[in-house]
């Protein structure tokens, strides 16, 4: 296949596809073993759903916002801005072709459905519906949920659906991003039968989250021009740092030195930075020179400056604004702002103390809180999936059926750890 993320080749059978992929996707739940021709996309949302303890005899998804939750959430949510736009460019095209318009906000709960008025109905019976959570860790592989997880514009095909319950349909959705950070707010998909597995419909879907973006640039307030930094951290590898107006996408490690500059303005000393980012002691200070020399002619001089090694004007970043927040109280603002770890890949001693501690942060504020949505988005997320005390937080306040379940379970794999080779527990 030329293109991964298209479900079916020209001249495909849908229905020989279907068998095929309903045959594979049996092997799997059996034995947990996925071969061609199930694609590299589809097996490896499988493999994160079996992970989520996701089951594939669900029968629908769990509705987490209702009524005045729903219309407040959605009036504050940025897709809000570009829902009218979304309705020009695919309602009738879901009315017309019996398919349904949904987007979904950056942790796969859907919030808004529309469409067909019969296909609604039949989506409802599964709870495809707004309030509902179709995030790939709560209900496998989806459209909307695995664009959010993948971060890419992805179609599933019938069958390729992990829960059964959901393999009649077929979707194709694209993640829509904020323009001035990057990072995923939402997706938009297109839901309805067999036919949308045509390449058009993934490019349809992709076009209209790129023209969502575009959009949502042009609301956006005009970047201050004041010479002060902008920098962007949680949730992703690469660090963005707006710098006059431009924004500057970062490489890794360039990304760790930025974001340890930043949370000493007064500078770091050679030696300090040099600790601060290798834990390996044999690396050179050349190595560090030569890594810094490369980042000054991305920034500038007057950006970089030495001796000590700083930041040559003020910072705001993600990071601080989330440490603002949970200070003065304000959990759900904090959460809101946290798409994730600070640099999650990164082994730099001094960016995973930093990690951990805003992390630790941000647990602590949740569970005090006890709010079940908040609660739930944390855990539905990747960095929460197997955080036992904010799912035993969860377990207090909401106590259903799925999310005791996977507190049993995590539980159970507790246990499992704490008892030795020898059979005794330590």
């Amino acid at each position: 296949m030329t293109d991964p993320w298209v479900a079916l080749e020209p001249g495909t059978d849908p229905a020989e596809r279907v068998r095929t992929i309903r045959v594979a996707h049996e092997r799997f739940t059996a034995a947990g073993t996925v071969e061609r021709p199930v694609r590299s996309v589809v097996a490896e949302s499988w493999r994160r759903s079996a992970r989520a303890r996701v089951s594939p005899e669900d029968t629908g998804a769990a509705v987490e916002l209702t009524a005045g939750d729903l219309g407040a959430y959605r009036a504050e949510h940025p897709l809000s801005r570009v829902m009218p736009l979304f309705r020009e460019l695919m309602g009738g095209f879901a009315k017309d072709g019996e398919h349904l318009l949904a987007v979904c906000d950056g942790h796969g709960r859907l919030l808004w459905v529309e469409g067909h008025p019969a296909t609604r109905a039949l989506a409802g019976r599964m709870n495809f519906v707004a309030g509902a959570r179709w995030a790939e860790s709560a209900m496998g592989t989806n459209a909307p949920g695995t664009a959010v997880a993948v971060d890419r514009p992805v179609q599933v095909f019938a069958t390729e659906h992990f829960v059964r319950r959901v393999q009649p349909w077929t979707c194709a959705a694209a993640p829509v991003h904020d323009p001035r950070s990057g990072r995923v707010i939402g997706a938009v998909d297109i839901t309805g039968g067999d036919g949308l597995a045509h390449p058009h419909s993934l490019a349809f879907v992709q076009a209209v989250a790129r023209a969502a973006e575009s959009h949502l640039a042009l609301l956006a307030p005009p970047v201050a021009d004041d010479g002060a930094l902008e920098l962007t951290a949680l949730g992703r590898d690469e660090a963005t740092l707006v710098v006059g107006g431009r924004k500057v996408r970062l490489s890794r490690r360039h990304s760790e030195i930025v974001v340890l500059l930043a949370r000493h303005p007064e500078g770091l000393s050679g030696d300090e930075l040099l600790c601060a980012l290798y834990e390996d002691e044999s690396v050179t200070p050349v190595t560090l020179r030569a890594e810094l020399a490369r980042l000054r002619q991305v920034l500038g001089p007057e950006v970089l400056r030495s001796r000590p090694y700083r930041l040559g004007a003020p910072v705001t970043s993600d990071v601080v604004t989330v440490e603002r927040r949970l200070g003065c109280g304000a959990v759900t603002a904090a959460v809101s702002a946290y798409p994730g770890p600070l640099l999650p890949g990164s082994q730099a001693p001094a960016v995973a103390r930093l990690r951990r501690r805003l992390t630790d942060q941000v647990r602590a504020a949740l569970i005090a809180r006890g709010d079940p949505d908040l609660l739930s988005d944390w855990v539905h997320a990747p960095w929460g999936e197997d955080d036992v005390e904010v799912w035993r937080a969860l377990a207090a306040v909401r106590p259903t059926a799925p999310v005791v379940a996977r507190l049993c379970a995590l539980d159970d794999e507790l246990a499992a750890e704490a008892v030795p080779r020898n059979g005794r527990r330590s």
